[in-house]
């Protein structure tokens, strides 16, 4: 059976965060790919599908009807892509919470129990994406770094619900206790994992710039499939090793609340 390292009381690890992370995944490839392509990658693959189409569809006969009306299209449809992108993030970062927790409790995570949980929390952690994203961007609009200390304090608030279920508010507010005294080991983590997501989507833009059509489009999904499944898995096990430091909680006294 597997386990997580328990991490010293008061200390944050970020070398045990990418360890556990990658050994997670690692073990639960298939079932973290699987997640990830159906919530992360699928929406862009979909999304960059229906760009190409409209930028290759163009009829000169219709260019004036499609200026008049692109103002409207173009705010509705960023609007429903928003929506959806945020549904889908929510349920991403909720099935592979539970996944990870299973994981590391030494039992095997199941593609129809992750999605169960994920489902079932679908409501509150929509409330919590939205409420979170709100927060952060109007403070950053005054400044970026209290939206980024606001980010940062809420940054485990999604696995905190699906964990502990303490509603949006109290979720939100047991996140900020949980990572105060370790938001720069936190904003250290999130800072590597986006500089790699930047690697990765810079090298693949090599590949898009030499085609495109269906290739690029299937390429930026696979990119947005492979990225977003690292940093949820890195959320999830920041949580664990955040309820480990702070309280010395086991990951079996996690797993409990399942049962």
């Amino acid at each position: 059976m597997t386990t997580a390292t328990l991490g010293q009381p008061g200390r944050f690890e970020i070398g045990r965060v990418f360890n556990n992370t990658f050994a997670v995944i690692g073990r639960n490839i298939g079932l973290c790919l699987g997640l990830a392509a159906l919530f992360a990658g699928l929406p862009k693959l979909v999304t960059q599908l229906l760009t190409t189409a409209t930028h290759t569809a163009g009829d000169p006969a219709n260019l004036a009807l499609a200026t008049t009306n692109y103002k409207l299209g173009f705010f509705v449809g960023f609007a429903l892509v928003g929506i959806v992108y945020i549904v889908f993030a929510v349920l991403l970062q909720s099935s592979l919470v539970r996944a990870a927790i299973e994981d590391l409790n030494g039992k095997r995570p199941t593609f129809g129990d992750c999605i169960r949980i994920a489902i079932r929390y679908l409501l509150p952690t929509l409330g919590i994406g939205l409420l979170v994203g709100l927060g952060v961007g109007f403070a950053s609009i005054a400044l970026l770094v209290p939206g980024i200390i606001l980010w940062l304090g809420w940054s485990v608030a999604i696995p905190v619900l699906i964990q502990e279920r303490l509603g949006v508010f109290g979720s939100m507010s047991r996140s900020r206790a949980l990572t105060k005294g370790s938001r720069w080991s936190l904003f250290g983590l999130f800072v590597i994992l986006i500089i790699l997501a930047m690697i990765i989507q810079s090298m693949s833009a090599v590949v898009v710039y030499l085609f495109h059509g269906i290739i690029a489009a299937f390429l930026a999904a696979l990119v947005q499939t492979v990225v977003s499944m690292v940093i949820s898995v890195a959320t999830a096990v920041s949580y664990v090793e955040l309820r480990q430091a702070k309280d010395g909680t086991s990951v079996s006294d996690l797993a409990e609340i399942f049962s």
